[in-house]
């Protein structure tokens, strides 16, 4: 059993007008067919087509707040309600209490104890890796969360050699915001081929991609539609390419944003939460962002 997570940050269910509201604006085929036919937006209910099992999932946990990215992303690989134990949300980066929450376990500890295999696959910077090296910066809660299970984070040769993705999905940014010429570039339908053909060297690959906050919180309409439009295109390569017998593949956020990109604020709309594989209806239980990770638990480690 493979489990691929796929992390696209700030993300949310909106209200459906097309002035800010990029779900709406946007052609969307393969995010639609995902929800059952229905448009990203706070109308859509749950909803299990042949392939996917779409969930509307609460970021709030009943917890004062915009909910942020350190503790949300903490729930997620914890499987913990973190706002709740550390009383309140926090980010974007885990304050300390959630950092000692997400070193007492999480999945990528949990699977590595396991005797299985587990990997972060986007590629990071060397500039990247210097700072947090150096203690300039602190990672963020996934990272954290892989780095203490004892995992190697990818870097520029990987990413050359095709061992992990750019977190732009295309590589396009390496070379227009870092000064690369000579790393990959590949169109995103490619992205979520090669996607699942990393995933299938690990038992738990967990891929995340950040500019969708970004874009939430600085970006316009149209660029916040090209965004959708390439992970569309991302999602249809990986259902080609995923076999569904082997294994599940989730796509879900932290919290809302992108889909209100007229205030540039986090929101409290609930997330989606998409599944993806024969074992999909194992996750109809989740309700919040801290059922998914028992889930995964079960389907990884329990499982034979």
């Amino acid at each position: 059993m493979r489990v691929l997570l796929i992390f696209v940050d700030g993300v949310g269910l909106g209200e459906p007008h097309p002035t800010h509201n990029p779900f709406c604006a946007a052609d969307l085929p393969t995010l639609t067919a995902l929800a059952g036919g229905q448009v990203w937006t706070q109308d859509a209910t749950h909803q299990q087509s042949e392939r996917a099992l779409f969930i509307p999932t609460d970021a709030t946990f009943n917890v004062a707040g915009r909910p942020q990215s350190g503790t949300g992303q903490a729930a997620i690989v914890t499987g913990r309600n973190v706002p709740r134990i550390i009383g309140g949300h926090y980010g974007p980066k885990p304050d300390e209490a959630t950092r000692a929450i997400i070193r007492e376990g999480n999945l990528f500890i949990d699977t590595v104890n396991a005797g299985k295999s587990a990997a972060l696959l986007e590629a990071y910077p060397p500039a990247w890796h210097h700072v947090i090296r150096r203690g300039k910066r602190l990672p963020s809660s996934y990272q954290l969360a892989a780095g203490s299970a004892g995992l190697r984070f990818f870097g520029e040769d990987d990413l050359r050699a095709g061992r992990a993705l750019s977190g732009d999905w295309t590589g396009a940014g390496w070379h227009s915001e870092l000064g690369y010429e000579d790393t990959p570039i590949i169109t995103p339908y490619e992205a979520g081929q090669k996607l699942v053909a990393l995933a299938r060297e690990y038992d738990f690959a967990f891929f995340s991609h950040w500019l969708t906050d970004v874009v939430g919180h600085r970006g316009t309409l149209p660029q916040a539609v090209d965004l959708l439009v390439k992970l569309d295109a991302v999602m249809c390569g990986v259902l080609d390419a995923w076999d569904d017998t082997q294994g599940v593949v989730i796509l879900t956020s932290d919290h809302g944003n992108i889909e209100a990109i007229n205030h540039k604020n986090h929101t409290r709309n609930a997330v989606p939460t998409v599944v993806i594989g024969a074992e999909k209806s194992r996750f109809e239980r989740v309700r919040d962002l801290s059922d998914i990770a028992p889930v995964i638990r079960d389907l990884l480690l329990h499982d034979q």
